[in-house]
């Protein structure tokens, strides 16, 4: 079975035929952006910064001009949706009723639904309308609905990628090539960590933390562990050569972000990144059609996830990755095969 390539690696043709065209609206140079699901507060941070009346250069040249309210009857979806949408209706966002809509009307796609259960089908009409995509966390429902989307990007050539902003900290990022760290042993990362009902746990806000222990880890987690108590979760994870990554997720006591990371020289702290660096990354994607993170990357940070629920329902059992992502890759061969 052909393994996901990163998607920085899709041969010069098929990124060409996916890379946007500039807009013909009054605004030539810039690109068209429309954002799917408008019931969460980075639609409203995102088009501050991209719709500012001066944008930073690095932002500049990607423009919000539509969005499409979507929503679910999750309340983090339900209960914010209604007002979010009212807010950019009111910044001159022009709002529309399907995603068809939005399509005819964008050269881009920012996938902001809250509720990771729709962003296959999301997805799937963005892909097959060519347009380059970036998808909010979490990237799915499901470790195998995230293969699904990344396999269907790189079958049609469409540039596509997932990140929390977090892991766009300065420190984080260049945790893997410091001199003064050394080689990286280990990283000790944790959170804010609120759970969202039929999703796995860690999916709805640890997927941030996660994410910024991969950008200093890196892949290659082999084996993953959790404990579990009412205010908190510890997740171990150990990669090749022995090094070692922990989660830590808070709930009901002090939750801010952080991240120890443990070099062969030296031990450090590094700071999360945030909204304008996602922005930058985001542009910067939608002008080259090159993502960012790599694919392989991103299935893993939703295997250690997964695989911390399965160790779950194990009581604390060992769970191995390898094995882990090779079975989710079946069961999304199959249902592609029947899509």
């Amino acid at each position: 079975m052909r393994r996901l390539a990163c998607l920085c690696l899709v041969t010069i043709g098929l990124g060409m035929a996916a890379m946007p065209t500039a807009a013909d609206d009054s605004d030539s140079k810039s690109l068209r952006a429309g954002m799917i699901g408008l019931d969460t507060s980075h639609v409203i941070a995102f088009t501050k910064i991209f719709n500012a009346e001066e944008p930073t250069s690095d932002v500049a040249g990607v423009r919000i001009v539509a969005g499409y309210p979507g929503g679910t009857d999750i309340p983090a979806s339900a209960d914010r949706v209604e007002g979010y949408t009212q807010q950019l209706r009111e910044s001159g966002i022009e709002i529309v009723e399907t995603i068809p809509e939005l399509l005819e009307r964008v050269d881009v796609v920012l996938l902001e639904s809250v509720d990771g259960r729709i962003h296959l089908e999301e997805a799937k009409q963005v892909i097959a309308a060519g347009k380059p995509l970036f998808i909010d966390k979490p990237i799915a429902g499901s470790l195998v609905e995230a293969i699904m989307i990344f396999e269907l990007a790189e079958r049609a050539g469409v540039p596509c990628f997932s990140s929390s902003s977090i892991r766009f900290g300065e420190g984080l990022l260049n945790a893997r090539n410091s001199d003064k760290l050394g080689p990286v042993a280990g990283c000790a990362a944790w959170g804010p960590c609120t759970y969202q009902e039929e999703l796995p746990d860690l999916y709805y806000y640890g997927v941030h933390g996660v994410e910024g222990l991969f950008t200093v880890m890196g892949t290659g987690c082999q084996t993953v562990a959790r404990t579990m108590t009412e205010d908190t979760d510890l997740v171990v994870g150990t990669w090749d050569g022995g090094r070692i990554g922990t989660y830590r997720g808070i709930r009901n006591n002090a939750a801010g972000f952080g991240f120890t990371i443990f070099g062969n020289k030296e031990i450090s702290n590094a700071e999360r990144g945030g909204y304008e660096q996602l922005c930058r990354e985001i542009t910067t994607f939608f002008k080259t059609g090159t993502s960012p993170v790599p694919a392989a990357e991103t299935i893993e940070i939703f295997a250690f996830m997964d695989a911390a629920d399965e160790s779950k329902r194990q009581h604390g059992a060992t769970i191995a990755i390898p094995e882990f992502v090779a079975n989710a890759r079946v069961e999304a061969e199959k249902r592609l095969a029947v899509e």
